[in-house]
């Protein structure tokens, strides 16, 4: 049975190191983890587990996460044989653009809905990586993932999140009612 994704990953360089935002391509994948809806289950996959990690892809019919489309997408592609952009994605952050007007970061959002916070930031993670932390690496992503699923939970029982205004102390309710989660295939269509 095809399967909903929520993925995150991490990297082993940042934007300094590959001349800014524009090479995004350019950055090399340290960690990536995800849940799988079919299986209830948190995986980690390191740099060398990247086959491991495509089957789980492939087997999706729908891709969630967190400035996924413009971050994570890029960087895997040239670890994967199949082109995962094809695949429906719900892009979190994208989408609270589109209702809010601006972007806001994955631990705010959480410490306004979920009542707990990122663990540390990628600039940390990696850190970890230099240091040979893989431990603290993955415990790092697998919680953004958590966080992420999460917050895509919310929106799907609730229909709404939480966003902070900026320099006040006031939310605002954003709704997302009119988003319906994409049925999976039916069996033997793929």
């Amino acid at each position: 049975m095809k399967d909903r994704i929520v993925f995150d990953i991490e990297t082993k360089n940042s934007f300094a190191d590959v001349g800014g935002q524009d090479n995004i391509a350019k950055l090399d994948m340290s960690v990536t983890c995800i849940y799988s809806y079919n299986e209830d289950a948190y995986h980690c996959f390191d740099e060398f587990e990247t086959d491991k990690l495509e089957a789980y892809f492939k087997n999706a019919y729908l891709l969630i996460g967190f400035a996924s489309k413009r971050f994570d997408v890029p960087v895997l592609e040239k670890y994967f044989k199949s082109n995962i952009a094809k695949i429906a994605h719900y892009d979190i952050l994208e989408e609270i653009e589109k209702k809010f007007g601006r972007r806001v970061g994955l631990g705010i959002l959480a410490e306004a809905n979920l009542g707990e916070g990122k663990s540390a930031h990628g600039l940390q993670a990696i850190e970890f990586y230099k240091n040979g932390e893989m431990q603290k690496l993955k415990d790092y992503c697998a919680q953004d993932v958590k966080v992420t699923k999460r917050i895509y939970d919310q929106i799907m029982e609730k229909k709404y999140l939480y966003i902070p205004e900026r320099n006040v102390t006031d939310m605002k309710k954003v709704t997302f009612e009119d988003y319906k989660e994409i049925a999976p295939p039916p069996e033997g269509l793929f």
